[in-house]
């Protein structure tokens, strides 16, 4: 049995990732630095993969020799703090009851600190197939920093034979997740004078009618579709952002809104928005038209995260399974970067440390109990490797 790494090792690392800001619209190549620098000084070489603008950088390190191997996969970027209430410096780790507070912690530089803590282990003996450590950027706007990753990996990156994608699972084994689209719908009217609404195209009004729409067609879908592994367990439909308007006297012009759709992995990806689109074409347009001819409304989308399911008999499940002593899997609602590794031909599976009711929320913790199981997988992970 291999060695555990220290628990402060883990939290000295954990408090450095947290210190840097890598919210999604900020770069990441401070933490990528310290990253390569950490693993510089014990003897493992890594390869950045820069976004187009150079601003930001995923990174890829290898520990072993031969072909295939086991992929860790986790995120560097974490979602802003603007509007939360901390008791504690979101960038600043804190503990407190066993628990690990601060930005990222849970979702998930806590995974990662496991990661490089246990790069000694690693590096301990030979291995029978590499481990390779995977980090991206941008995976909270939809995935997008891992994808230009992936298409390098079997051409001048290695692919992994399986990858543990690292999202916070509360360590257990999670074989399927839910498919994201983002959309954004903009709506145009007719400005007037607010003592003169008639003669106006009010695109606030005709936006709240869409916005209602969705509202009455995710209710449709929570009768229509069932499946039990999931929970909700159907597809959810939710308005997140509505920006419209000018000044309460003038009849909106503009209005916009955002929106998105989780669907299962059975569901028809884009049903909705054309549903949407078929009702503001029957419903809204000719009566907007009547006053104004160039009144639209048009929805664009944004980002689509695919599904995940593990493939039967999935040797990255089965890996998972066994590390965990587990005897079932679960399933997610919350998307990850899985299901671009399955689709890319590199089996997947999603286990790391953290409750995701903890992610995204002010007071953001992982329990240090959690971080201690998952350092346990990965000395196992290593016994199970060795030469």
């Amino acid at each position: 049995m291999s060695l555990l790494a220290s628990q402060s090792t883990v939290q000295e690392l954990l408090a450095k990732l947290v210190g840097f800001d890598t919210t999604s619209a900020k770069s990441n190549l401070e933490l990528i630095a310290f990253v390569q620098d950490y693993l510089a000084k014990r003897g493992v070489a890594s390869v950045l993969v820069p976004s187009e603008d150079g601003k930001k950088a995923s990174l890829v390190a290898t520990i072993g020799h031969g072909s295939g191997g086991i992929g860790l996969s986790g995120h560097s970027d974490c979602v802003p703090v603007t509007g939360q209430t901390w008791t504690s410096d979101p960038f600043t780790l804190t503990e407190h009851d066993g628990r690990l507070y601060g930005r990222g912690t849970c979702d998930m530089k806590g995974f990662i600190a496991c990661v490089l803590a246990s790069v000694p282990l690693f590096k301990a003996r030979p291995l029978k197939e590499p481990i390779h450590i995977l980090i991206s950027y941008d995976e909270e706007v939809g995935c997008a920093g891992v994808r230009p990753l992936i298409a390098r990996l079997g051409a001048d990156l290695p692919r992994p034979r399986v990858v543990i994608v690292g999202e916070p699972t509360s360590m257990g084994v999670i074989d399927a997740h839910k498919r994201i689209d983002a959309y954004r719908t903009i709506v145009t009217g007719k400005e007037a004078h607010s003592s003169l609404p008639a003669i106006g195209v009010n695109a606030i009004s005709a936006a709240a009618e869409l916005i209602g729409e969705l509202d009455r067609l995710a209710e449709e879908i929570a009768e229509t579709e069932n499946d039990p592994r999931f929970e909700p367990p159907c597809s959810t439909v939710s308005v997140g952002v509505v920006e419209g308007g000018t000044a309460t006297n003038i009849v909106p012009k503009n209005c916009e809104f955002r929106w998105q759709v989780r669907s299962l992995p059975t569901s028809s990806a884009g049903e909705t928005a054309r549903d949407l689109a078929a009702f503001a074409e029957t419903a809204l347009l000719p009566k907007m038209r009547k006053v104004a001819k160039d009144a639209a409304v048009v929805t664009e989308s944004q980002t689509s995260v695919p599904a995940f399911v593990a493939a039967p008999h999935s040797d990255a499940v089965a890996l998972a399974l066994a590390l965990t002593g587990a005897n079932r899997t679960g399933t997610v609602s919350y998307a990850t970067e899985a299901g671009l590794f399955e689709e890319s031909g590199c089996p997947a599976v999603i286990c790391g440390p953290g409750d995701i009711a903890q992610a995204h929320a002010a007071n953001e913790f992982v329990s240090i109990a959690q971080l201690e199981t998952c350092m346990t997988f990965l000395a196992d992970l290593t016994d199970m490797l060795r030469a």
